[in-house]
This record gives C-alpha cells, sequence and structure tokens, in this order.
C-alpha cells in the first residue's frame, strides 16, 4: 500500500465475500453495525474485539462497504501494514465520515503510533466523524503506553466476538458459495470442516481455490471433488 495514498483500492476494501449479510454470527450485531455504519445509529466510536478468526475484519470491511454505499467518504487501514508510520497514514484520513482501524494490538506498545493515533480519535471525535476499532483483546488487556489512549478506546461501546462452533462455521462457507454461486453440498461442508482446520480467513482461501478449480472443471463441490483437489489429507 503507498504511504501517501493509505486507503486499499476499492476491490480489496470491500471484497464481495465480505458483507453483513455474509456474516454467521449474532444478527443484531451486525444490525448494530449497519445503523452505526450508514449514521442511523448514535455511536460515534465502536471497538470490535474477539480473538483471531472471530470475523473482525470482515465486519469492519462489511461496514465500510455499508457506509459507502450510503454515500459516505469511508476509509480502511489494516494497523500492522502502519506500525511504525501511522501518523502520516491517518493524516489522509480526517475529512473521512467513517474510518475503520483494524487490528489495534498492532500498534500497541509502540509509542509514536499511539500518540497519533489518540490524535487521530480525538480529531474525529471532535469533528462528529465515526470510528471503529477492532483489536485482539480488551483495551485494559492490550500492553498500550498511553493511559489516555487506553481511556478513549475504553470508551468505545464493544462488541465482543466469539468464535463459531461447527455449525457457524458451515453456515459462513453456505453463504459464500451461495454469493458466488457454487455448488456445494453438506457433506463437502462437513468434510473441510473436519479436516480443514477452524481458522475462517484459512477456509474462505480454500474456498476461493475451491471455486477456480470447480470453475476450471465445470464440477459441483462434492466430496469425492474435494479429494480430487484438495487429497485426501489436509493440514489444519
Amino acid at each position: 500500500m503507498p504511504t501517501s495514498s493509505p486507503q486499499l483500492p476499492l476491490a480489496l476494501r470491500y471484497p464481495p465475500d465480505q458483507r453483513l449479510d455474509t456474516f454467521a454470527g449474532d444478527p443484531a450485531l451486525a444490525a448494530q453495525l449497519r445503523a452505526f455504519a450508514t449514521g442511523a445509529g448514535g455511536d460515534r466510536a465502536l471497538l470490535l474485539v474477539g480473538p483471531a478468526g472471530t470475523g473482525k475484519s470482515h465486519l469492519a470491511l462489511a461496514a465500510c462497504a455499508e457506509a459507502d454505499a450510503a454515500g459516505h467518504r469511508v476509509g480502511y487501514l489494516p494497523l500492522a501494514s502502519m506500525a511504525g508510520r501511522l501518523r502520516e497514514a491517518l493524516e489522509a484520513m480526517h475529512a473521512f465520515d467513517l474510518v475503520a482501524l483494524d487490528g489495534v494490538e498492532a500498534v500497541a506498545g509502540e509509542h509514536a503510533d499511539e500518540l497519533a493515533l489518540f490524535d487521530f480519535h480525538n480529531r474525529m471525535h471532535d469533528a462528529g466523524r465515526r470510528l471503529l476499532y477492532t483489536a485482539r483483546a480488551t483495551p485494559d488487556a492490550l500492553p498500550l503506553l498511553l493511559p489516555d489512549l487506553r481511556s478513549r478506546l475504553s470508551q468505545c461501546t464493544r462488541l465482543v466476538l466469539e468464535r463459531l462452533d461447527d455449525a457457524g462455521r458451515g453456515e459462513v462457507l453456505r453463504l459464500r458459495a451461495r454469493r458466488r454461486g457454487l455448488q456445494i453440498d453438506d457433506a463437502a461442508i462437513d468434510w473441510l470442516l473436519r479436516r480443514a482446520g477452524r481458522d475462517l480467513s484459512g477456509l474462505a482461501a480454500m474456498l476461493d481455490r475451491l471455486d477456480a478449480a470447480s470453475l476450471a472443471a465445470q464440477r459441483r463441490i462434492t466430496v469425492p471433488f474435494l479429494r480430487e483437489v484438495l487429497g485426501t489429507h489436509v493440514s489444519r
């Protein structure tokens, strides 16, 4: 990502699989995010908290897509890509209506980045704009150096994400497959969940691979097809 333009390209910012209607978790949480993204809710700052693989980036990108469709100026920034130079990246985002900052833990412990984030939060708040944070832990559990930044993050409306069970992960795969027009039967989904691990990003990447293979072979995704494409053993 060029330093002079911290926004991701449109196709990367809003992947078609990452929408609120393909989120298999709590529908009330998705509804709250939709209201926040479109400006219909009263919240000015939201913090999505959950361990890796719970859909935080999915929801951050989905919220950006909702806001963009509603005509708002939107920015999305994966903080891990800007560690050590966050202030420069944030300078281009002060005029946006909604900014999603994904992965606060990536800059925790970096004094300059924490200060840049603190200043940005205050400027966005004073301008009446909206901020969406994601983090793997609550503010009190992050190794933050600035008490004032911890305080600002603690004041955000907090939405906690839990890991999906197998039924939830299966529903994610079904929703994404349906959106792509892929035909995948329940036995194939069960096979994937048993052998391909439980990380949602890994499963999504595998679905990309299967999509391409299915299109090339002009075949439905069945267990025999999975064995041909992925082999009988898939590492977790």
